[in-house]
C-alpha cells in the first residue's frame, strides 16, 4: 500500500487527448521529461495507484500528453481528468525544489538557525506577491516567506525545513 508521506505531487490530469486513453497533463517539473520514470501515481476513488507509462510526449516546459499501460479507452481516461499527479519520494533528488508544489510542505516541521522550532506548516499562502508558508504552534500562528534565500536544508524523509532567517522576521 502506498502512503502519502511517501509521494510527492508534481502536476495533473487535465483532460483527455484523442480515443484511445491519452491524456493531456499539466506539470511544475520537467522530471517526466528528463528522467526515465516508469510510472506515475494516481488517486482514483482514494486509493493510491502506480499506472506504467506506455508513452509521454512534452508539447511545452510545463504541458504533454501521456499514455499509461491498461488505460485504452476514452471512457477509462476520463476517470482520471482532474487528479493530481504523483512520483514516490526516491525522485526528490532529481528535480529542483522550486519546482515542487508548494503545498508539498503542509505538516513539515519549520527549524530556523537561531529560534529553533517554530511549528508546522499548516497551510500556504499564495495570494500575496510572496508565496509563504503559514506556520503554526500551540500558541500562535507565524506567516515566512518561502525563499531560497531563507532555506538553507530540506529534509524529505523526516518532513523538516531549516532556515536562516533574517533577525526579527518572526516578531513582525
Amino acid at each position: 500500500m502506498i502512503l502519502k508521506n511517501e509521494i510527492f505531487p508534481i502536476g495533473q490530469i487535465m483532460k483527455l487527448h484523442g480515443h484511445h486513453g491519452e491524456m493531456t497533463f499539466s506539470t511544475t517539473s520537467n522530471i517526466l521529461d528528463e528522467v526515465d520514470v516508469p510510472f506515475i501515481i494516481l488517486e482514483p476513488e482514494g486509493i493510491l495507484v502506480p499506472f506504467y507509462i506506455e508513452s509521454i510526449r512534452m508539447k511545452t516546459a510545463t504541458t504533454g500528453s501521456i499514455k499509461l499501460e491498461r488505460v485504452d479507452s476514452e471512457e477509462q481516461a476520463r476517470d482520471f481528468t482532474g487528479q493530481t499527479i504523483y512520483l514516490p519520494n526516491i525522485y526528490l533528488d532529481e528535480i529542483n525544489t522550486e519546482e515542487i508544489e508548494v503545498g508539498y510542505f503542509v505538516g513539515f516541521e519549520i527549524i530556523d538557525k537561531d529560534n529553533g522550532n517554530i511549528g508546522h506548516v499548516t497551510a500556504i499562502d499564495d495570494s500575496t506577491a510572496n508565496t509563504l508558508f503559514i506556520v503554526g504552534n500551540e500558541t500562535n500562528e507565524t506567516l515566512i516567506p518561502i525563499t531560497d534565500e531563507f532555506i538553507t536544508e530540506i529534509d524529505h524523509e523526516k518532513k523538516i525545513i531549516r532556515l536562516a532567517l533574517p533577525k526579527g522576521l518572526l516578531d513582525l
